[in-house]
C-alpha cells in the first residue's frame, strides 16, 4: 500500500514538470458523430512545441478507451492514468505532431438528445472538462489553436467553433470543416448538430453573423433573435476593441445545462428562449444574448488566470449586457435592473452572507451582480473616457492570453491616473455590499428619484396618498414600474378608493402593470371581475396563466367559460398555459367530460423524455398536484433521476422520494423496477 501512495504522489508531482517541458500550439480533430450509438469516432492531430528534451508528454484525456497514438510510421507507447494521456519516447526540443484515435460514448460535456425524434448533439465545456470527449488541455491558461473536422449523418446541420472551409458529401454523411486562426482555452472549443436551417446579417464591421433555428420555430425565429444586430453593434462600438474571432453563431438545443454559453465564435444557448411576438415581453433572449456575446471579448480573448479573477469574465458580460440592454430598452430599465440586482446583494450581506469579489468560490449572485455593479462604480468613479480607454487598453494588451484583476485595475489607474487601492478594498475584496454608495449612485437617475419618493409610502395609509397615485395613473404614459409599484401598494387594501384606483391601473392597457394587478392581489374583489376576465385575452403568456388560475380557482360557476377562451393557447416553451389548461380542464367535472381520457394522456405524455426538460418538470409538478401519476409517468419520472441537467435532476429526485411515501406508489415501482435501466436503479435502491 505505501508503494502503491509513493507512485501515486509522485505521478502528481510530475504533472507541472511535464507542463514546463511542452506546449501544445494546435488540436486538428476528425470527429464523427454516431448518434444512435451516443458516440464519437475520432482522429485527433496534435502539434506541440518541444520545450526541452523530454520522455514524456502528456494530455488530460477522460476518454476510457483510447486505441493509438501514431507519430509518422511510429506507433508510440502511451498510458491513460488520472485523467491524463502520457505519451512515452524520446522527444527532443522542436515542433512535433501525432495522432490519437479513438471511439467513446461521453459521460458528459457532449451530449445527444433526442427532439421530437430529431438527433440534437452539442458539448459544454466550462465546468465540464472537453477532455471527456477530445483530448486537449484543461488548464484554461493553456492557449490552443482548434480546428474540427466532423461527419454526420447526412439530414444533420454541424456547427462549430471556427470559419466553415467547406462541406462535402456522400450518400448517407456530411463532413464540415471549420478553422480557427486563432488560440483559446479548451473549454471553449464547441460544436453543435441538428436538423437546422440558418439566415445570415453582417455586422456594421463586416463580422458574418449567422442564426441557427429548427425548421418548426421558423415564425418564431424573428423574435427569438430579435435586436442581434444592434446587440453585436453597440458592444462592438462600446468596448472600443473590434469582435477578436473571424464570425459568430448562435444556436438553441433542447436541454441545454445553462441559460446559455459563450464557446469560442459559437453561442450555444437554451431552446427555453425561442418565443414568438406574445412571449417576448416576458420571457426573451435579449440578456442572455448580450451576455454571451459579451464573453467574446471578456472571457474568451481575456481569460482569467484562476478562478479568483472570475469576476473578469462574468461581472463584466453582465455589465455590458445591461449596457446593451440600455441601449434596447432605456435608461430607467438600466437603473431598474441594478436597483433588483441591488437588493438581492443587500440581502444577502444583511444576512451575513455576503462574499468578496476575488473569493474564489464566491455565488453567481456575487460574481455576475456584484461584478456588474463594481464595474458601474469603478465608472462613475473614473468617468466614461477613462473608463473606455482602460478597457480597450487592457483588451488589447492581453489579447489572447491570461489576466488577473490586478492587471485590469492597473490599466484603468493608467488611464485615468487614479490610484484604486480603494476601489479594489471596498468592491473587489469586501464581502458586504456597499449598499449606501449604490444607493446613492442609484438616485442620480431622477427616475429612481420618483421612484424611491413613491415606493417610501408603502406604510402610509391610503388616504394619504390617493391623490398621488390618483395623478400618477392619470397621467398618458404611465411609467411601468412606478404603476407596478403602485398596484403593489393597492393589492389587498379594502378601500373603495382603492378599487377605483385599481380600475386605473387596469385601464393603463400596460402589460406589465395589469400583470402585476393579477400577480399581487391575493382574492379578486366581485367588483374588479371583469377586468380581471380581460387579462385572459392580454397580449401575455404569464399574464394569462396567472390569469385562468385565479378566476378559475374564485368563480367555480365560470370555469367552463374560462377553459373555453384559453383552449388551444399553448403559451412559453415550457407550454405553460397549455399543461395549466389540461390539468384545470381534468379537475373540472363538467367540462369535456367524454374527453377527460384523451386530456390525461396527453398532459402524461408531457414527461416523455421527447419533451425538453422544462416541460416535463411543469408535467411532473401537475401530476403530483392532482395525484395522477400512471404508470407512463412513473417510468419518465425515474428516467429523469439520471438526467445530464442537474437542477432537473434533483427536482425528479426529491419528488420520487415524496411519491414513494404513499403505498400504492411504490408498490407500483417496485412492479416497474425491472424495466429501469441499472443507473435508474442504483438511484431507486437508495429510497425505496
Amino acid at each position: 500500500m505505501k508503494y502503491l501512495l509513493f507512485i501515486f504522489f509522485c505521478s502528481i508531482l510530475q504533472w507541472p514538470l511535464l507542463a514546463q517541458t511542452q506546449d501544445v500550439k494546435r488540436i486538428a480533430a476528425e470527429i464523427e458523430l454516431l448518434p444512435e450509438s451516443k458516440s464519437i469516432k475520432s482522429k485527433v492531430e496534435v502539434i506541440v512545441d518541444i520545450l526541452q528534451q523530454t520522455n514524456e508528454l502528456y494530455l488530460n484525456s477522460k476518454i476510457e478507451t483510447i486505441e493509438s497514438v501514431v507519430s509518422g510510421n511510429d506507433t508510440l507507447q502511451f498510458i491513460t492514468d488520472n485523467g491524463k494521456l502520457i505519451i512515452r519516447g524520446d522527444f527532443k526540443p522542436s515542433e512535433y505532431s501525432f495522432n490519437i484515435t479513438y471511439t467513446t460514448s461521453p459521460k458528459q460535456t457532449l451530449y445527444f438528445v433526442n427532439d421530437l425524434n430529431e438527433y440534437q448533439v452539442f458539448t459544454q465545456g466550462q465546468g465540464k472538462y472537453t477532455s471527456h470527449w477530445l483530448p486537449s488541455i484543461d488548464d484554461m491558461t493553456d492557449k490552443i489553436e482548434f480546428d474540427l473536422t466532423i461527419t454526420a449523418p447526412q439530414h444533420l446541420n454541424v456547427m462549430a467553433s471556427g470559419v466553415l472551409d467547406s462541406v462535402s458529401s456522400t450518400k448517407t454523411k456530411k463532413t464540415w470543416y471549420y478553422d480557427m486562426k486563432k488560440p483559446m482555452s479548451s473549454y471553449l472549443v464547441a460544436l453543435a448538430a441538428g436538423h437546422y436551417d440558418h439566415k445570415s446579417l453582417t455586422s456594421a464591421s463586416g463580422i458574418p453573423i449567422q442564426l441557427y433555428f429548427e425548421p418548426k420555430d421558423t415564425e418564431e425565429f424573428e423574435a427569438t433573435y430579435r435586436h442581434t444586430s444592434t446587440i453585436f453593434n453597440f458592444l462592438e462600438s462600446e468596448i472600443g476593441v473590434p469582435y477578436p474571432w473571424q464570425n459568430y453563431k448562435q444556436v438553441y438545443v433542447k436541454d441545454f445545462l445553462y441559460a446559455g454559453m459563450e464557446n469560442t465564435s459559437l453561442t450555444i444557448f437554451s431552446d427555453a428562449f425561442v418565443t414568438d411576438d406574445i412571449g417576448f415581453i416576458d420571457r426573451n433572449y435579449v440578456n442572455v444574448n448580450a451576455h454571451e456575446l459579451a464573453h467574446q471579448w471578456f472571457g474568451d480573448l481575456v481569460t482569467e488566470k484562476s478562478s479568483a479573477h472570475h469576476w473578469l469574465h462574468e461581472g463584466f458580460a453582465t455589465y455590458y449586457a445591461l449596457l446593451a440592454e440600455r441601449e434596447i430598452f432605456g435608461e430607467d430599465y438600466y437603473y431598474w435592473k441594478l436597483y433588483e440586482s441591488a437588493e438581492r446583494l443587500k440581502e444577502l450581506s444583511d444576512s451575513g452572507k455576503g462574499e468578496a469579489l476575488t473569493n474564489p468560490k464566491a455565488s453567481s449572485l456575487t460574481f455576475y451582480e456584484k461584478g456588474a455593479w463594481a464595474l458601474h462604480m469603478l465608472r462613475e468613479d473614473v468617468g466614461d473616457l477613462a473608463f473606455k480607454i482602460g478597457v480597450k487598453h487592457y483588451l488589447n494588451t492581453y489579447a489572447y492570453k491570461n489576466v488577473t484583476v490586478d492587471d485590469f485595475l492597473a490599466a484603468i489607474e493608467q488611464a485615468s491616473g487614479k490610484e484604486l487601492s480603494t476601489f479594489k478594498a471596498n468592491w473587489l475584496e469586501q464581502s458586504a455590499f456597499k449598499a449606501e454608495a449604490a444607493l446613492n449612485s442609484l438616485k442620480t437617475s431622477e427616475f429612481m428619484q420618483h421612484y424611491f419618493k413613491i415606493s417610501a409610502l408603502r406604510e402610509t395609509p391610503l388616504e394619504d396618498k390617493v391623490d398621488l397615485f390618483f395623478k400618477e395613473l392619470s397621467a398618458p404614459k404611465v411609467n411601468t414600474y412606478i404603476g407596478q409599484e403602485i398596484v403593489y401598494q393597492l393589492a389587498n387594501e379594502p378601500h373603495t378608493e382603492a378599487l377605483s384606483l385599481m380600475r386605473m391601473a387596469f385601464n393603463t392597457n400596460n402589460r406589465l402593470i395589469r400583470q402585476a394587478i393579477v400577480a399581487n392581489v391575493k382574492e379578486i374583489p366581485k367588483a374588479l371581475q371583469s377586468e380581471f376576465e380581460s387579462l385572459l385575452q392580454d397580449d401575455s403568456y404569464q399574464t394569462k396563466e396567472l390569469a385562468l388560475y385565479a378566476l378559475w380557482s374564485q368563480f367555480p360557476n365560470k370555469r367552463v367559460t374560462y377553459l373555453e377562451q384559453l383552449k388551444g393557447i399553448k403559451g412559453f416553451s415550457d407550454h405553460n398555459v397549455e399543461l395549466l389548461w389540461l390539468t384545470l380542464n381534468l379537475a373540472t367535472q363538467n367540462y369535456e367530460p367524454t374527453n377527460k381520457s384523451e386530456t390525461f394522456q396527453k398532459l402524461t405524455t408531457y414527461t416523455n423524455t421527447k419533451y425538453s426538460y422544462q416541460i416535463r418538470e411543469l408535467a411532473f409538478n401537475y401530476l403530483y398536484q392532482i395525484e395522477a401519476f400512471s404508470d407512463e409517468s412513473l417510468m419518465n419520472l425515474v428516467d429523469a433521476t439520471t438526467h445530464h441537467v442537474w437542477r432537473f435532476k434533483k427536482f425528479s429526485r426529491e419528488l420520487l422520494k415524496e411519491l414513494i411515501k404513499k403505498p400504492d406508489y411504490k408498490k407500483r415501482l417496485l412492479q416497474l423496477k425491472a424495466t429501469f435501466t441499472k443507473e435508474e436503479n442504483a438511484f431507486l435502491d437508495t429510497i425505496l
